[in-house]
């Protein structure tokens, strides 16, 4: 059935659409996502849920499709985690200039590429002070079901868009902070990052981190000071301990 594709057929990339954007889907799942979805203006096309969640479903005037468990499992190929899922068109993304003009603090994912830690990430930033994310083209799709999940709605709740080219940050008056384990490493609550007005937070992908070239060129290098001979920790987990640190407002210098 063409009306269930989107939940059955359709891969990420066809759900993406880039051939016509405008024509975009997205996957959103559970009702408690759902609702954070429709509250910050997402459009819905369908929904697809288990028999018994029927009742929670929003009236929205949109088709709504049901089935048993077993067979909804059948038709996506994985268990719903919540019992619903609706299908919604992907919004406009916004210009950086626009995700950074009224902004202080931003994060910044280089080719992270885990959809989960896509998500944590985007919870960590909405709850610990950022005023918006940036994503290299080379990182997990911010509206990947399992990412929209992870991160319970924040990615509807914070202005977030593509990042082309680091001088878009240095152009917006931003400077670089790379969260790398280097040599110039200052501790993550070093005296002097508390008197940097606009700060860009940079998180490299899982593997190997940022490259020696982001790195080479940011303003400050960043390390989460470690115990008992750990080197790292995940980049979600640093995620949430950076933005603790370096999402509170600036100090004036002493």
């Amino acid at each position: 059935m063409s009306e269930v594709a989107p939940y059955a057929r359709l891969t990420e990339a066809q759900l993406l659409n880039r051939l016509h954007p405008e024509e975009g889907l997205f996957i959103c799942e559970s009702m408690k996502v759902i609702r954070v979805a429709l509250a910050h203006g997402m459009v819905p096309v369908s929904f697809l849920c288990e028999e018994k969640h029927l009742a929670a479903v929003p009236l929205c005037g949109v088709p709504v499709y049901t089935a048993p468990r077993k067979v909804l499992c059948e038709l996506t190929g994985y268990e719903l985690t919540r019992g619903v899922l609706c299908a919604m068109r992907r919004p406009p993304l916004p210009r950086v200039g626009e995700v950074l003009r009224t902004a202080r603090r931003v994060a910044v994912l280089d080719t992270v590429v885990n959809s989960e830690n896509t998500g944590a990430i985007f919870r960590a930033a909405a709850s610990l002070g950022m005023d918006g994310v940036l994503l290299t083209r080379t990182c997990c799709d911010p509206l990947n079901r399992r990412a929209c999940r992870v991160s319970m709605g924040t990615v509807f709740q914070l202005p977030w868009t593509f990042l082309d080219s680091y001088a878009q940050l240095k152009d917006n008056g931003f400077s670089v902070v790379a969260m790398a384990l280097t040599e110039r490493s200052l501790p993550v609550d070093d005296p002097s990052l508390k008197h940097v007005d606009k700060m860009a937070v940079v998180l490299g992908t899982e593997g190997d981190g940022l490259s020696e070239s982001v790195v080479g060129r940011a303003d400050y290098v960043v390390r989460i000071p470690m115990q008992r001979g750990v080197d790292s920790l995940n980049v979600a987990a640093a995620a949430a301990v950076a933005f603790w640190e370096l999402g509170k407002p600036p100090s004036a210098p002493a």
